[in-house]
């Protein structure tokens, strides 16, 4: 007998008609038109059903603070992070913990069940470590919540900043974080890149570094950050985050970086709706679109993954734990609007963004957790196209949450019925 039986789905593959059956929180088989015995059976009338979304770059330890203690009027990341530096001494781990739990029933709605979040190392108290560590215990029956130590201002810069980041991992944080551009000099932030790699490489853990978060052509520490994952053996265990600056790079420099970070296995994770609003902000015009370049990387046989990054926070005053919205975003900044990088956009927060955060267990295919969402669209493009409603959220073969359908009925003049149509809704 199944626990659970997904009948008459379409998946992102383009295969239609399939079903998938669930026992004991985990896949037991993925085919066409399968019939049997289940304590409940779904019929998704061909709706698209995905493996669960999945954010490698979050900051949850500032989510949901907008306007605390004020609101950033340039909108520049400098100011973001002179704001932060102006919040950490009125947090509180209630407060820390009430924000991020808030967010992360948010995330769970939208089909969001693995989020990587940087949490700040550089306050000697650790208090916001702490809260989250205790936001990954409570959440872990219904969310994979990875941590990552993050020196925000700078880990060489910050007295005692490397022993924090120490002590933080001790505790139980997941990944080694870094923030090279943010060191005093271009010298001391490859130092930075390097005293942490071997550090990840000695405690064999995965690194995640802001990697040249910046407008300037000349910030080139995924370069170095390639050149240490080569050097110490971590291929596939490492991740430059934002890479901003290689939108503005040479190309023949560029053409140099894109096979030496192949070859080094580092992933990369851009963040759509950050680095297009953080960025840019000192051109006049023509003025850069921030992102880095994804088709590039992809071409090159880089594994590219997009992040939220921030929810209304000192950066960024929007958002809402939407993933769909985040690949929207990416493929109107990359211009991937083929049919190809449509769908390479929703691997972006799905597939690509797994294999970051190294999930085991994830996707549709027989033994792998039952962990996936309905929703209301017959195809990943589609779902993009409407960010589409997510009907039906599992994890492990559970349900956790439900949307109604988003419809919209139509009265108008001269017609003698009404009309009703799928409409976007989140």
């Amino acid at each position: 007998m199944l626990d659970l039986l997904v009948t008459n789905a379409s998946l992102p593959d383009g295969r239609a008609g399939m079903s998938v059956a669930v026992r004991d929180g985990r896949i037991a088989e993925v085919a066409e038109g399968l019939r049997a015995p289940a304590h409940e059976v779904l019929d998704a009338q061909g709706l698209l059903l995905a493996p669960h979304f999945c954010d490698p770059h979050f900051h949850m330890d500032a989510t949901l603070s907008y306007g605390l203690p004020r609101v950033n009027q340039s909108g520049t990341l400098l100011e973001g992070i002179a704001l932060w530096g102006e919040l950490k001494p009125l947090l509180t781990a209630d407060a820390l913990v009430e924000r991020a739990l808030a967010y992360c029933d948010w995330a769970v709605a939208r089909g969001l069940l693995a989020i990587r979040t940087h949490v700040d190392t550089s306050d000697p108290s650790l208090l916001a470590v702490e809260a989250l560590l205790d936001v990954r215990r409570r959440v872990a029956p219904y969310l994979d919540l990875q941590l990552v130590a993050f020196p925000q201002d700078g880990v060489l810069r910050t007295p005692g900043g490397l022993d924090n980041l120490r002590r933080a991992l001790d505790m139980g944080v997941d990944v080694v974080g870094g923030i090279p551009h943010f060191e005093r000099t271009m010298a001391e932030g490859a130092a930075s890149v390097r005293q942490l790699c071997e550090l990840a490489a000695e405690r064999g853990l995965p690194v995640d570094m802001h990697c040249d978060e910046s407008d300037d052509p000349l910030s080139r520490h995924i370069e170095t950050l390639a050149f240490e994952t080569q050097r110490l053996g971590l291929h596939g265990r490492v991740t430059g985050s934002h890479c901003t600056s290689m939108h503005s790079m040479d190309n023949y420099y560029v053409s140099k970086l894109l096979p030496l970070i192949a070859q080094s296995r580092v992933h990369v994770v851009a963040n759509p709706l950050i680095n297009i609003t953080l960025q840019g902000r000192h051109d006049s015009y023509p003025r850069r679109r921030g992102m880095t370049r994804v088709p590039e990387l992809l071409a090159a046989g880089v594994n590219v993954a997009f992040g939220h990054d921030c929810v209304m926070d000192p950066w960024y005053s929007l958002g809402s734990g939407d993933m769909l919205e985040v690949a929207h975003m990416g493929l109107h900044v990359a211009q991937m609007t083929s049919q190809a990088g449509m769908r390479a956009c929703f691997d972006a927060v799905t597939q690509h963004a797994a294999r970051v955060m190294g999930l085991d267990g994830y996707g549709l295919a027989q033994g792998c957790d039952a962990s996936f969402v309905l929703l209301q669209a017959r195809d990943p493009i589609e779902a993009l196209r409407l960010r589409a409603t997510r009907m039906k959220v599992f994890r492990r073969g559970r349900l956790l949450a439900q949307t109604p359908a988003a419809t919209a009925a139509l009265h108008l003049p001269g017609r003698a019925e009404a009309t009703s149509f799928m409409a976007p809704a989140c």
